[in-house]
């Protein structure tokens, strides 16, 4: 399976609660002798290998967060929870470390295979993370654009990475490893190691195709921690090319290799089938985490469009609904008999983000009308477009639309670091220079976009499609970010731009680094609180900087986010980086999402939390 990647997550406040109503009046169909439990969701599952670049999708890691446990979790209440039936973690002295932390693994913990976890299945988390030891291994550079690495991870490029001292220190019985940070790292809690059966990495490479006996896994453990420690560059290719690819597969069947499932996790995938589901069976050799509670032996997840999903659920043939609801979807879901509903709170939010340049993974170069250029005149004449873009966007409208109607206190979103409530929100939006974006009303702002663009199209105008943009925004099967994309293109339309790709048929996220778009928007769903979590989203060749934004003011003010700061300090920093992204208007955030989940009266244990994964954070505590 999947290494448990370390943490690179945006630092998010919760969204207030919405007022909607509690369960039914009627009960739902008895669930006594029910023992599994069927999610619908929006979006399909894409990988079984969320800590790649092109999947690292909610609905990939969710799937992968039941298959794997580690050091730590957040609650419901986004408090970070220690997971000591793992393992633990503590800060220890190490000469010439600013920082060394030590993990070590509880004795007889195992793999679903029955395989002893140690101090070596967390090893390959560095390599993962480590441009360093990726150089040093000669698995390729990753801040080089024109190649990708042998790993192709998204965690290389971050704090991680920028910090660590030399390769981490393995214990002489195997069960714990220590790292090494140049200085004190203020995320040192959620920065560490994650568990992976490496052994079966190096049956995969070796083309194993069914699972090995105990004795050929701990053999196949100790030729990866040899290859690991030696830096060779042959074997861990080969384990690269495996990792990088052989988990990108969306049907499942008893004759699928097992090797790609092996987890640590309270299930197993079993089987799937592309585009329409998969499901998890119990792991019967699970220890790792919190005691489960007896009955649920299976969870699917159902993949289907919004109107189906609630009908679905009328029609008790799945049991948890948590999508991305229309007023539609939301007043069905409240007059069903035999329903649960409830409000909550979720942080992820929306964004537009204009292209700019080529980002890690592109394979050419963008050319388009957003692009930053070391010409002084197209560089002034691409901000402005990008400023009439953003200013002609119609974030507000988008509220008012379609998510007031389901949380009747939202607002937009002005900060791409906080959300609002979130301590220092309030200072950094002040001071943003986000006021450009926000003031006078929507048809004051297009007029504003309008002239910015007749400065160069004197003939743009309502429909005259001077300008064509191309945007990247997800399936037709989303029918609100479909209904997004018809807002914007309705009234960009007035300042002469069109905009053209109202969906994309195939694995969306794919595409993010793609020269072929000019613009995104999607959702930044972050799974920890974290003060340097946005870093890979700004960062020059960050491993969540889709648009090709480099700056090195950016890079510095990030850079100082990775230091010990006061609550105070931390703020000043956001607000340096929102100054960066107003001036030089390459993104601005629209909402938070409204969380609404609903499931099947009878069904214990649901509390949805605001951090990925929000509903199945607690999965050993559902029961019937």
């Amino acid at each position: 399976m999947k290494a448990n990647r370390i943490v690179r997550a945006i630092s998010m406040a919760a969204v207030g609660a919405l007022a909607l109503g509690g369960a039914s009046a009627l009960a739902g169909p008895a669930n006594a002798a029910k023992t599994s439990v069927t999610i619908v969701a929006s979006n399909a599952l894409t990988s079984f290998n969320p800590s790649q670049p092109d999947s690292n999708l909610v609905s990939n890691s969710d799937v992968a967060y039941l298959q794997g446990f580690g050091f730590n979790y957040y609650d419901n209440n986004m408090n970070l929870v220690k997971n000591t039936t793992f393992g633990t973690y503590t800060i220890v002295s190490k000469a010439g470390c600013g920082q060394a932390v030590k993990y070590t693994v509880r004795p007889g913990r195992v793999w679903s295979d029955g395989t002893p976890i140690d101090g070596v299945d967390l090893l390959l988390s560095h390599v993962l993370n480590s441009n360093a030891y990726s150089i040093a291994a000669k698995l390729g550079d990753p801040d080089n654009t024109n190649t990708t690495p042998k790993f192709d991870s998204i965690g290389y490029g971050g704090v991680y990475s920028n910090n660590i001292k030399g390769t981490p220190t393995l214990s002489s019985d195997h069960m714990s490893v220590t790292l090494c940070y140049g200085s004190f790292q203020p995320d040192w809690e959620i920065m560490g190691p994650g568990p992976s059966p490496v052994h079966t990495l190096v049956h995969l490479a070796a083309g194993k195709t069914t699972l090995q006996s105990l004795t050929a896994n701990k053999a196949a453990k100790a030729t990866f921690l040899s290859a690991f420690l030696t830096k060779n560059t042959a074997k861990l290719s080969a384990y690269g090319a495996k990792w990088s690819t052989v988990y990108d597969i969306k049907n499942v069947s008893a004759s699928t290799n097992k090797l790609l499932f092996v987890g640590n996790g309270g299930y197993t995938v079993t089987s799937a089938v592309a585009d329409q589901y998969v499901t998890l069976t119990k792991n019967p050799k699970y220890n790792s985490g919190p005691a489960m509670q007896a009955g649920i032996t299976k969870i699917t997840y159902k993949f289907m469009a919004e109107a189906a999903a609630t009908q679905a659920l009328a029609n008790h043939e799945v049991d948890i609904y948590q999508g991305q609801p229309t007023v539609d979807s939301v007043n069905q879901l409240k007059a069903m008999n035999g329903v649960s509903v409830l409000g909550g709170t979720n942080s992820c939010f929306e964004h537009v983000d204009l292209r700019v340049g080529d980002s890690q993974f592109s394979e050419d170069s963008y050319t388009g009308p957003f692009a930053m250029s070391i010409s002084a005149a197209k560089d002034a004449k691409a901000r402005d477009i990008r400023n009439a873009f953003l200013l002609a966007y119609p974030r507000q409208a988008i509220v008012d639309t379609l998510v007031k109607p389901v949380n009747s206190n939202a607002v937009v979103v002005n900060s791409s670091f906080l959300l609002p409530g979130q301590t220092g929100y309030t200072t950094v939006v002040a001071g943003s220079g986000v006021s450009k974006f926000t003031t006078g009303t929507q048809a004051q702002r297009t007029a504003k976009a309008l002239a910015l663009m007749q400065e160069y199209y004197p003939s743009a105008g309502i429909g005259s499609d001077t300008l064509t943009i191309k945007m990247l925004w997800g399936a037709l099967s989303n029918s609100r970010r479909a209904a997004e994309f018809a807002l914007a293109k309705a009234e960009l339309n007035k300042i002469g731009i069109n905009l053209t790709n109202p969906a994309y048929t195939g694995s969306w996220s794919g595409q993010l680094d793609s020269n072929d778009y000019d613009v995104a928007f999607f959702a930044w769903c972050p799974s920890s609180n974290s003060q340097t979590g946005t870093n890979a989203n700004f960062r020059s060749n960050g491993g969540n900087n889709h648009i090709g934004y480099a700056s090195d003011a950016m890079d510095a003010v990030l850079d100082k986010l990775e230091t010990k700061l006061s609550s105070t300090q931390v703020t000043a920093q956001y607000l340096a980086a929102e100054k960066l992204l107003m001036k030089d208007a390459v993104t601005l955030p629209i909402f938070a999402h409204p969380a609404v989940t609903a499931y099947t009266t009878g069904l214990k244990g649901i509390r949805p939390a605001p951090l990925t994964p929000n509903l199945v954070w607690n999965y050993w505590q559902w029961r019937y």
